[in-house]
């Protein structure tokens, strides 16, 4: 039997939710193990400055407290002017992030502190290609600030898909299974012999009731028990009837409570039509109704 086939509607979205929310934390938990911590960026990039002073052979100037201008763009400013040559921060830069594990593709812009201009710039880019301009220039003694933007790659969100195909599958499956028993409904009804029970088709033949288009699926002692009430509309079927005919005949030894539970098992199946009672008669058995 296709479990997902014979769940109700609102537990299909139950475990839709729940297996979206396991997702969305596992998801989270994983990009959280991803991130590099705030404080290991800002250590690293007051290095990458100390660096670049050191180079420039000022070894007394301070590099000033890393500034985050938005989520993935870092500012150094320096206490004092320097100089230095563009190959030195674009391979400084390079050494300094492969070593950390900071990020493979970032745009760098050095600007003048004064009128706030871009004077250098380049961009380290795994998949586009690095741009890499004014290779060799020497930049004068001067007040600077370094912007580097970390760029963060377009991966394919896995969980996303998740999220989207796993509830639809549950749907599908659901709209699936009410297809095809629409589909063995009219297949049975075509060709198949049926009583009337009230607004209910019996069709004995093949253990099953229909009401509109939603098909009951009986097991063999159901189908035995309903043909018997069948065939006994508005009278009484006795105990030792239905015990003999649907299991005493077949060498099986049951006690009165079988019947109980058989008949509450057909009241319920046959609970979509009002007019239909089974009806019990204290120490004799039930009495099957069509209003």
């Amino acid at each position: 039997m296709n479990y997902f086939a014979h769940m109700k509607p609102f537990a299909l979205f139950g475990s839709s939710i729940m297996i979206i929310v396991i997702l969305i934390s596992a998801g989270a938990s994983i990009n959280k193990e991803h991130e590099i911590p705030e404080k290991h960026v800002e250590v690293v990039l007051r290095n990458l400055g100390h660096q670049l002073l050191l180079s420039a052979k000022d070894s007394s100037s301070r590099v000033l407290p890393v500034k985050k201008l938005n989520e993935n763009t870092y500012q150094i400013s320096f206490q004092n002017g320097f100089g230095f040559i563009s190959d030195t921060l674009i391979n400084l830069i390079q050494r300094t992030f492969q070593k950390n594990a900071l990020a493979n593709d970032y745009i760098v812009n050095l600007r003048n502190c004064k009128q706030n201009e871009t004077v250098f710039a380049f961009e380290i880019n795994s998949q586009a290609g690095d741009l890499t301009p004014c290779r060799g220039r020497t930049l004068e003694v001067g007040c600077y600030v370094i912007e580097i933007e970390l760029l963060k790659k377009n991966k394919f969100n896995f969980f996303l898909l998740l999220l989207l195909i796993i509830p639809l599958s549950f749907v599908g499956f659901y709209v699936k299974d009410k297809f095809r028993k629409k589909e063995e409904a009219a297949s049975i009804s075509d060709n198949t012999e049926y009583i009337q029970l009230g607004n209910f088709k019996f069709y004995a033949g093949n253990n099953v009731l229909t009401i509109g288009d939603k098909s009951i699926t009986l097991t063999d002692k159901e189908t035995k028990a309903l043909k018997i009430f069948a065939e006994n509309i508005n009278q009484i079927v006795e105990r030792e009837k239905l015990m003999k005919e649907i299991w005493e005949d077949k060498g099986i030894v049951v006690i009165s409570r079988n019947v109980d539970v058989l008949v509450s098992k057909l009241r319920k199946k046959l609970s979509d039509d009002n007019s239909i009672k089974f009806i019990n008669v204290h120490g004799r058995g039930y009495k099957f109704i069509i209003e």
